[in-house]
């Protein structure tokens, strides 16, 4: 004997009730109290996707020097090393205090704009540290170049000597696009409209640039 089964009620969700929500029910993820903003928080910001792009572009293609650098050494019966210039060893202390001057800025901000400015430090001031650093970095590197011309090693001397001018170039044209960030970070603090977003990826990419001068520079060192 075949026993009817009664059909399921059907459920409209737009006649859900919307009570509490204050959005339209299922239709709309506005919050009761109309503060867009803490949704957005939960997306990830566009900044921080950018810069891991343009870190990973970078990483790329600094790792097609590198390929290059060994490969030429290896095939290449005139290679000639070099002496590195002792500025670059300076240098290297440089930018590690520009990273750790970077770093105790962001956490500043981080105070300054979290309802804490009247016991926060103002962290304008290292940022400007940082940025001090980071064009003091970028003329030691003109130092070098202009002493090795010099002594007479110009880009075309030697092989070894065009890839030391290739990749401390490259990586100082980098380094200009992070003073670059820097000054956007200070002016928009100053206006008291900057995004932690903002500050986040200009402090990672410029902690990458320290990374990749000292990889670069352990690199110089061994292979020319």
């Amino acid at each position: 004997m075949a026993t009817t089964l009664p059909k399921p009620p059907k459920i409209e969700f737009d006649r859900l009730p919307s009570q509490g929500s204050g959005n339209g029910g299922w239709r709309n993820l506005v919050p009761a109290d109309g503060e867009m903003r803490r949704v957005q928080d939960y997306s990830p910001p566009p900044a921080s996707t950018g810069i891991w792009v343009g870190l990973a572009s970078i990483t790329m293609t600094f790792a097609a020097f590198t390929s290059a650098l060994v490969v030429r050494q290896g095939a290449a019966p005139d290679w000639r090393h070099i002496t590195l210039p002792p500025v670059l060893y300076l240098n290297t202390l440089v930018i590690i205090a520009s990273s750790v001057t970077l770093e105790i800025s962001r956490r500043r901000v981080a105070a300054f704009m979290g309802g804490l400015k009247d016991r926060a430090e103002n962290p304008t001031r290292w940022l400007y540290a940082t940025l001090f650093l980071g064009i003091l970095f970028v003329a030691g590197q003109t130092y070098a170049w202009l002493q090795l011309k010099a002594q007479g090693f110009g880009i075309a001397t030697n092989v070894s000597y065009s890839f030391f001018y290739v990749l401390t170039v490259a990586h100082a044209l980098h380094l200009l696009g992070g003073l670059g960030g820097l000054t956007r970070v200070i002016a928009k603090l100053n206006k008291s409209a900057l995004r932690r977003s903002t500050l986040d990826a200009t402090s990672r990419y410029w902690h990458f640039m320290g990374v990749l001068w000292v990889y670069l520079l352990f690199l110089l060192w061994m292979k020319l």
